[in-house]
């Protein structure tokens, strides 16, 4: 019986596999990272100055930072938090995409019009693409082969060749669109429209809205709904939309494209990642400066974690 004991100690004692969360505090100029397992908060650490969109790395090694008043993408080690370099990016950087194989890195530059294309082994521009007025949403097909841009102020959603770096198709959305993301078979391309209200979804192939999500929330104000971040489960059955100061994330059958419920966040949720495994899904809520959990599978908030001032952007590394 003595080594079932020591063997049944021993599972015990291991640990669950957790993951880093990094989030991008935009008014602390730093970042908060929090272990996805314990929800405790691991250390907080300066990135420059106001910090927006982060992405990691497929391999883990290299955290990316949109520097948006410096400039600047800033790279830093996952592990240590040590910056490494510098990568280009034109004039405020927001948000960001990394090809699906992690090179190039495609950045939307607000103030000049243009989505930058940078090397990240080469640290050198590729591309300036000019697209609409104020670009910010980015997103890439799972094929690496489509690049997604979102201008404000035109209302469009820019279909740009990642080989030739040209627009080859543009579709009218509904008012300032912020977010652009695929689902995990590429049949499917939603886009949040923060003034309109709604999320498009279009058929990548045919470049057609097939349907228009709309969000009624009772006793909130339809001006205070304001979708910005999306996020897709892999199977493809579960899309969430962050819908900004109505502080709630809007839980949308990824079938249908109807919404299923409402959760209760934090205030002004404005952007979500999933841990690998997608147990959890993580959201930035910029006014009450924290950060909720909500367990997919039970479609329950279960957390709320304090971070830095204004958390704007966050990612957590991969296995």
């Amino acid at each position: 019986m003595k080594p079932l004991i020591v063997i049944g100690l021993c599972l015990a004692a291991t640990p669950s596999v957790a993951n880093r969360v990094f989030v991008s505090n935009e008014k602390g100029n730093d970042v908060t990272v929090l272990d996805s397992a314990t929800f405790e908060v691991i250390g907080t650490y300066p990135v420059g100055n106001r910090p927006r969109g982060i992405t990691i790395s497929p391999d883990g090694r290299e955290l990316y930072v949109c520097a948006s008043d410096d400039d600047l993408v800033r790279v830093f080690d996952p592990q240590t938090m040590e910056e490494m370099h510098t990568l280009p990016s034109g004039p405020d950087p927001e948000l960001f995409v990394l090809h699906p194989s992690g090179n190039p890195l495609y950045v939307a530059n607000e103030d000049d019009n243009l989505v930058t294309v940078v090397d990240t082994q080469t640290h050198k521009v590729l591309a300036e693409i000019p697209v609409g007025v104020e670009p910010e949403g980015m997103g890439v097909s799972p094929d690496g082969k489509v690049v997604i841009n979102t201008s404000e102020t035109t209302n469009m959603a820019h279909f740009i060749d990642s080989e030739t770096f040209e627009i080859f198709g543009n579709v009218l959305v509904d008012s300032r669109p912020r977010f652009a993301q695929y689902n995990h078979d590429g049949s499917k391309l939603y886009v949040s429209s923060e003034i309109g209200g709604t999320v498009s979804v279009i058929d990548p192939q045919t470049q057609a809205i097939t349907h228009k999500i709309e969000f009624d929330i009772p006793g909130v104000l339809p001006e205070a709904i304001q979708p910005v971040g999306v996020r897709i489960s892999n199977d493809g059955k579960k899309v969430f939309v962050a819908l900004g100061p109505a502080n709630r994330v809007a839980v949308i059958d990824g079938e249908t494209d109807e919404v299923q419920d409402y959760l209760l966040v934090g205030q002004r949720v404005w952007q979500m990642a999933f841990t690998p495994d997608e147990k959890y899904l993580f959201t930035t809520n910029g006014n009450s400066n924290d950060v909720s959990v909500i367990d997919v599978e039970a479609v329950k908030v279960v957390k709320s974690i304090a971070v830095g001032q204004q958390p704007w952007g966050v990612v957590v590394a991969p296995d």
